[in-house]
């Protein structure tokens, strides 16, 4: 039975701290976002709420907010309204059945908008996606960390991946990528309920976005899970974060070759 999940409404006096707010709030384990005119709904997994830490962001603001436990179900309603396409250059689009087919990018996903984190529409998923597109993945392997919807999966698949491992701790990620999965016609991905990388598994390539905490708590993993001369891309990132997953890459010998920046957000290409 899927979780029920917490939607926060909060009343903001200025627009502009809606960024702010979202980043601070991804950090603390919200998982999906919502602008409106002078009010950001933020959800989390309601096993996943944080009450703590959420004051304190909140205080330090010193922002008024609503409360409420919203069902699976009404939440998929919601964000299927609220879902347009993604254009990512011409490398990528990212669309939901009801959409009309996308012929101006080289690859098209189609998903079903759900709960799962991973649409595009964070700067984050955009990121990472824009970097798989500077990447060979031509008869690679890809271990996809915190796959969410499958999107970075779907497309490792489509950029000719001869494998891919994808893995989520969370139970409504791996329905919805799985979902997407079939809906892309992949063949290719492995999808792994789990909150690490099984030992055995080792590829040329690893995806993790995720965000600075469990990144930086499974940095060592993660390089671990490389092949020689392996390629690791992450995002989940904000440019604050910049010199502490810096130093944490030069103590593992990860050399950072490229990175790049959306709205505050950053991604990072490192090399093993």
């Amino acid at each position: 039975m899927m979780d029920n999940y917490i939607q926060i409404t909060i009343e903001l006096k200025d627009n502009s701290l809606s960024d702010v707010l979202i980043a601070e709030l991804t950090n603390c384990g919200f998982e999906g976002f919502e602008e409106q005119e002078n009010l950001l709904n933020a959800f989390i997994n309601e096993e996943n709420f944080d009450d703590i830490s959420f004051q304190k962001i909140i205080s330090n603001h010193k922002l008024a907010f609503t409360k409420n436990i919203i069902a699976p179900k009404n939440w998929n309603e919601e964000w299927e309204k609220s879902f347009d396409p993604v254009i990512v250059e011409d490398f990528c689009s990212i669309r939901a059945s009801f959409h009309k087919p996308i012929r101006t990018t080289k690859h098209e996903i189609v998903i079903t908008p759900k709960m799962s984190f991973g649409t595009g529409h964070h700067a984050t998923t955009y990121l990472m996606i824009k970097a798989i597109g500077t990447i060979d993945f031509k008869e690679k392997s890809v271990i996809d960390f915190g796959t969410g919807t499958g999107v970075l999966a779907i497309l490792s698949e489509l950029c000719g991946a001869k494998n891919v491992v994808a893995i989520d701790n969370d139970e409504w990620s791996i329905d919805n990528a799985e979902e997407n999965i079939k809906a892309n016609n992949r063949s290719k991905i492995l999808l792994h309920k789990a909150d690490s990388i099984e030992k055995e598994n080792r590829a040329d390539i690893v995806l993790a976005n995720i965000n600075k905490n469990i990144i930086l708590q499974h940095f060592t993993s993660l390089k671990q899970h490389l092949a020689n001369n392996g390629i690791l891309i992450l995002s989940g990132l904000l440019t604050s974060d910049y010199t502490d997953i810096e130093s944490a890459a030069n103590s593992l010998e990860l050399e950072i070759i490229s990175s790049s920046e959306k709205d505050g957000w950053i991604s990072l290409i490192l090399k093993h």
